[in-house]
């Protein structure tokens, strides 16, 4: 057994006949079909109905569901075994909210090229609907975001938790108003700038806010970073997370409001089954950093 004939095997599923997979691979129908054959001596059972469509026996039904797995082990195993004999190179694309990016990664990468000078790290910014789909479509490696709703074909892992945070100008007048925390109905005849309907904390926010008959006015920025440059400006009441900062002259309000938290973690396709271990490497310091941040 090669990779060759369990690349043939997988294809022929995804194409449905051996003609198209023939046509796919770019070989000769005939050079599939040896290939087939070869797999069935080996395996010691057969994989298809002859015919013009591939059909699965009951036994090749079986091993299709594990084909995948056995690909990528395959891989795996080589790219292990290159990485013995000469330097790890290549290239990691990772997906982050722009405050750990900001936060996190400047020391992790300079950690990571300490030992792996010649991986290369390709940054993807945004927000957490942003990176999922990116991550599904197989652009990236792995990212760090919170939980999207659908975690169909990924796999979350909560690191940390975030808080939401509201904060305006220092001469606003729930400023001065006095001490003690803020009942939240008194923010609600303000202005407020929150993040887009993609944001991580866009969900909470939006259930607190129908409890009440009344509705603030609010404006969306795609970047959770640029809300407390409008926050700066009174009336305004800007919608953060606590690790964004805030300017001099902003300033958070304590609000008496069911808080919620918010899980910031590591987002990974499920069929990664065997990460590389630059790979491996780069999260594990990202961790350490972020602990250490904690």
């Amino acid at each position: 057994m090669d990779l060759k004939e369990l690349t043939a095997f997988q294809t022929i599923l995804q194409e449905g006949s051996f003609a198209k997979a023939a046509a796919k691979l770019n070989y000769a129908q005939s050079t599939i079909t040896n290939q087939i054959q070869r797999l069935e001596k080996e395996l010691g059972f057969q994989l298809f109905d002859r015919g013009w469509e591939a059909e699965l026996t009951p036994a090749g039904q079986i091993y299709a569901a594990e084909v995948e797995q056995l690909v990528q082990h395959w891989h795996y195993a080589s790219d292990q075994a290159k990485a013995i004999l000469r330097e790890e190179t290549g290239t990691l694309r990772i997906g982050m909210l722009e405050m750990l990016a900001r936060q996190i990664m400047p020391e992790a990468l300079w950690r990571f090229r300490e030992e792996k000078p010649q991986i290369a790290c390709h940054f993807v910014i945004g927000n957490t609907d942003l990176v999922a789909g990116e991550l599904r479509h197989k652009q990236l490696d792995f990212a760090i975001c919170g939980e999207p709703p659908d975690l169909s074909g990924l796999r979350f892992e909560p690191l940390l938790e975030e808080r939401i945070v509201f904060a305006a100008a220092k001469d606003h007048p729930l400023h001065q108003r006095g001490g003690g925390r803020l009942p939240f109905q008194e923010l609600l005849p303000y202005p407020m700038v929150v993040g887009g309907p993609t944001c991580l904390y866009y969900l909470h926010l939006s259930r607190q806010l129908a409890r009440f008959d009344s509705m603030p006015m609010l404006h969306s920025v795609s970047q959770i970073s640029a809300i407390p440059g409008f926050a700066a400006r009174s009336p305004f009441i800007g919608v953060v997370l606590a690790s964004t900062p805030l300017p001099d002259g902003v300033l958070p309000f304590a609000v008496d409001w069911e808080e919620h938290k918010i899980p910031i973690g590591l987002l990974e396709r499920r069929d990664t089954a065997y990460p590389s271990a630059a790979r491996k490497r780069l999260i594990g310091i990202i961790k350490e950093v972020w602990f250490n941040e904690a």
